[in-house]
Parts: structure tokens; sequence; C-alpha cells
């Protein structure tokens, strides 16, 4: 009975915690990936956690969460089916990047300048806001954000020091960043294809990309279709390069258009004789 009555007052306790607010506590485990935090009024047991990306960007991690240190921090998300508020002491420690953060909204176009590239994202200081304590720019492009268009490296796309318009997308609270897309304020070169395409049609284009299941084809700018190893030749090939190679020239059939996934798919063996 003790537990069923403690798991509703938990419940109930979080339910009255909005996102947002500012929480006391005291931190009674430190784990590899999570701290444990019991919180003011609750003490049956801990129900706020802090990720490691959460703490104090101020202090070291030791010195931020050793056992029986009382700290404050955001609630940044509630979990009632698993009885746990997500904090954030960075939060705390940045109101003003958080208010700003908290203010943007999806869709919101934001301008600034590219702080800086990494293999996994753009950073970009932001013309508005506050800059970041810890990362180059305050808001944050993905890699598959920055073109609608296929590229090796992001330097492909942006340089440092480049001016860019950027789409926010959402708050990143693990990171106190506005994630962005670069792609969304540019026409989908895929759509305006699709628009005009039908399947059965005949198309010529350049092999861009050998893989195991098949090869990439170019058939307009911007656009690439897969053909499928079984669909890459009139008669059976155990390999791509048994058929092709890249560069090739080749005249393919558009076999399906899938929008929503904004796939090709092709093929070369059913490209009528008089085409080959």
């Amino acid at each position: 009975m003790g537990g069923a009555s403690d798991g509703q007052d938990s419940r109930e306790f979080l339910a009255a915690i909005r996102v947002g607010d500012v929480c006391g506590g005291t931190v009674t485990e430190v784990t590899r990936s999570l701290v444990m935090v019991t919180l003011d009024g609750f003490s049956a047991r801990p129900l706020g956690t802090v990720g490691r990306l959460d703490l104090s960007w101020r202090q070291s991690a030791a010195a931020a969460v050793e056992v029986g240190r009382r700290i404050t921090a955001e609630v940044t998300a509630i979990d009632l089916d698993e009885g746990r508020a997500r904090l954030s002491m960075a939060a705390t420690e940045n109101p003003e990047l958080w208010a700003f953060l908290t203010s943007l909204h999806p869709g919101q176009i934001l301008s600034g300048t590219v702080a800086a590239i990494e293999r996994f994202g753009v950073f970009v200081a932001l013309d508005d806001g506050p800059g970041h304590p810890v990362f180059p720019g305050v808001g944050f492009v993905t890699v598959p954000e920055l073109s609608w268009r296929r590229f090796e490296a992001a330097s492909d796309v942006v340089q440092v020091g480049q001016r860019v318009a950027c789409e926010f997308l959402y708050f990143d609270t693990w990171n106190g960043e506005a994630r962005l897309s670069l792609r969304a304020t540019q026409p989908d070169p895929f759509e305006a294809f699709a628009e005009g395409m039908t399947v059965g049609r005949t198309l010529d284009g350049q092999v861009t990309k050998l893989a195991p299941f098949g090869v990439f084809v170019q058939v307009a700018d911007g656009i690439e279709g897969l053909v499928h190893l079984e669909e890459l030749a009139w008669t059976p090939v155990e390999a791509p390069e048994d058929a092709v190679r890249v560069g090739d020239e080749v005249t393919v059939v558009v076999t399906d258009i899938d929008r929503e996934r904004r796939r090709l798919t092709l093929s070369r063996r059913q490209v009528s004789p008089d085409r080959r």
C-alpha cells in the first residue's frame, strides 16, 4: 500500500509543477549519466534528474553536484509516468539566454553569422539575443538541415563569417541552443520536380554514387534517384560496378515518386529497347 500511495503522492506533486518553474533541492545520488535530486516539498524519494549537459557551465561537474549539495534548477520536462522532473542547472545560471530561447516560435526566421563549422553541424551567432557561454553561437544547424541537395561537407554549403537567415525549429534544452534550419528557407527542388513528373517517364542522367544495393543517378539539378541492383541491368549483376561507373551517362525510367520521404526510384532495366 505504501508504494501505491507514494506513487500517487509523487504524481500529484509533479502535476503541480510546470516547465519553466525554478525548483530547489538536494543532490542525493550522482551516477555517470544522471544526478538525482530530492526536491523541496517531497522528501520520500528523489524526483528530479539533472543530465550531464544540464549541469553548471561555470563550475566543474564534481563541485556542482556532490551528494548533499543544495542546488537550484529550472524544470525543462516532466514525465508523470516515470515520476521524474528533468532539471537544468545551466538554465538558472543563464536566465537571459533561457528567456530568449523560450520566447522563440517554430517557423520564426532568425538571422546571424556562421561562427564555426563542425563535422556534426554549424554554429550560428544570432543577431538578436545573448551569446552562448559555452558554444560559438546560440544557433545550431545540423548537417541534414543545411541544404536540400546532397553535399560532402558542411563547408560545401556555408563558410565561417557568412551571413545566413534560418528558420527556428525548436529550443534544445539539453544544450541551451536554438535548433535552426537553413534549407527550410530555400525552395525544395524535389517538390518542383515531382509536380511535373509521372511514373513511367524516361529520363537521362549521370551516375553519382555506387552502393552495395544499387546506384544513385542525378536526373535534374539537385535531384537524385536510386536504381536498385536488380533494376540496374537487363541481365542480373552481382555488384553495381559490373554494370556502371561513377560519371556514366545512363537512361532510366521513373518507377516511384515518394513525395513524403523525398525519394525517387528509378529503373534502367525497364528502359524500352529503342532508348538503350
